[in-house]
């Protein structure tokens, strides 16, 4: 999770809304085996960049899953943790789900779009195919205070 509030961090410092995401190979997630290229590595990391690149879908979530795809050469990222820094939004939420990532760490809750328990629980949602064990509130006050200072720095 710190690594995923380092590039919170950075979106923020760059105008976006501080939001980190890193994606961890099977080893982060105790499902690898012993001679896996990807034992303990992080496979991607991404910050918010939907005001820099004009795309609405460049959450860090999404940007994270796109890249440890590219990384893998496979867009199934079955034994990956993705930990994020805010609950994922419905559309995250659905992108980890169809990338079969196992488990999904997230700090603050959202309770304006979160569909990860707050609002919706998409991950969770047994009507889908693939359902990612959810992990909610790591380092939950370190995210959200990023969070926080960022858009009160805006309304001053």
């Amino acid at each position: 999770m710190r690594l995923a509030l380092a590039e919170a961090v950075r979106a923020g410092e760059r105008g976006e809304v501080p939001v980190g995401a890193v994606l961890l190979g099977p080893a982060a997630a105790g499902r690898s085996e012993a001679g896996d290229p990807e034992l303990g590595r992080v496979l991607a990391a991404a910050g918010n960049d939907r005001e820099a690149s004009g795309d609405p879908t460049a959450h860090a979530e999404v940007l994270a899953l796109r890249a440890a795809a590219a990384a893998r050469g496979d867009w199934r990222l079955t034994g990956c943790t993705l930990v994020v820094t805010l609950e994922p939004c419905t559309m995250c939420a659905g992108a980890a789900v169809l990338a079969r990532v196992d488990r999904v760490v997230y700090g603050a809750v959202d309770e304006k779009a979160g569909a990860a328990g707050s609002l919706w629980d998409v991950l969770r949602d047994r009507r889908l195919n693939h359902r990612p064990e959810v992990v909610m509130g790591v380092l939950a006050d370190e995210c959200a205070a990023v969070l926080s200072g960022f858009f009160s720095g805006r309304r001053a």
